[in-house]
C-alpha cells in the first residue's frame, strides 16, 4: 500500500469496527460510509500502533472536518485502488477550476506522466459530498519515472498556478511511492523532504531523482 491509496472495506468489518467506537457508532454519515461503497484512505501508522492496515477517514467541512483513524486487519480489506484520475476530477470541480485542470491534463500528456488527485477534490469525486470551500487547494499527484523532465514539470506547474483560481498543492511520486512536494523541487533545494507510507526523511535531491531508497 502507498500513501493516498484508497482502501475498500468489507461492510461487516466496518460494522464491527464501529461497534468498538462509541464516539462514532451514532454518527449517521460515518455509519453508512462503507455501505455506500466509499473507501478509507491509507495512512502512516503511528509507532505505538500494533500491526495492521492503518486507514483514515477525513470528514467533509459540514461534518466538522474531523480526521478519523482506524486500524484494520488484512482480511477486512476488499481491495486497494489508486486515487481518482485528473479526468474524473474535472467533472466534479467548480466551473472556474476546469481550465486549470485542462492545462494540467495537457502538462501530464506532454511530459508523459500520470496525473491523479487527492484531498478534498478526490473525496468530492468519490462520495459526491461537498468537500470544497472557497479556500480549498487542488491537491495533485504526478507519477514520475527515471526519464521524466522533472525540472520542466515543476516549471510548468508553477506557470499554470500563476493563472489558477486556486492554490496548486501536491507531490511528484516515484514508482515506489516515495513523494516530494513539487514546490521543493521547483525551489531547487539541495535536500527534499521525502514521504512514504513508512516514514519521512530528508534526502539529497539528486538521490531522490535517481531512485535512492530511504533507509
Amino acid at each position: 500500500m502507498k500513501r493516498h491509496d484508497l482502501i475498500f472495506v468489507r461492510p461487516e468489518s466496518w460494522c464491527a469496527a464501529l461497534a468498538m467506537r462509541s464516539d462514532l457508532a451514532a454518527d449517521p454519515l460515518v455509519a453508512r460510509w462503507v455501505a455506500n461503497g466509499w473507501p478509507l484512505i491509507g495512512r502512516r501508522a503511528t509507532p505505538c500502533e500494533p500491526h495492521g492496515v492503518a486507514a483514515g477517514l477525513p470528514l467533509p467541512p459540514f461534518a466538522g472536518k474531523r480526521r478519523l483513524s482506524f486500524l484494520l486487519q488484512t482480511e477486512d480489506v476488499i481491495s486497494i485502488a489508486p486515487p481518482p484520475s485528473l479526468g474524473a476530477a474535472a467533472r466534479m470541480v467548480p466551473p472556474t477550476w476546469r481550465p486549470t485542470l485542462e492545462r494540467l491534463d495537457e502538462l501530464a500528456s506532454r511530459h508523459s506522466v500520470e496525473a491523479r488527485v487527492f484531498g478534498g477534490v478526490a473525496w468530492r469525486v468519490l462520495t459526491g459530498l461537498d468537500y470544497l470551500t472557497d479556500r480549498s487547494d487542488l491537491d495533485l499527484l504526478l507519477h514520475i519515472g527515471r526519464d521524466t523532465d522533472v525540472e520542466g514539470v515543476v516549471a510548468d506547474i508553477a506557470e499554470i498556478e500563476a493563472l489558477a483560481p486556486m492554490r496548486l498543492d501536491g507531490e511528484l511520486v516515484r514508482d515506489d511511492g516515495a513523494a516530494v512536494n513539487w514546490r521543493e523541487l521547483h525551489a531547487g533545494a539541495d535536500q527534499v523532504l521525502v514521504k512514504t507510507i513508512g516514514g519521512v526523511a530528508l534526502l539529497d535531491t539528486n538521490l531522490f531523482l535517481a531512485g535512492e531508497m530511504l533507509s
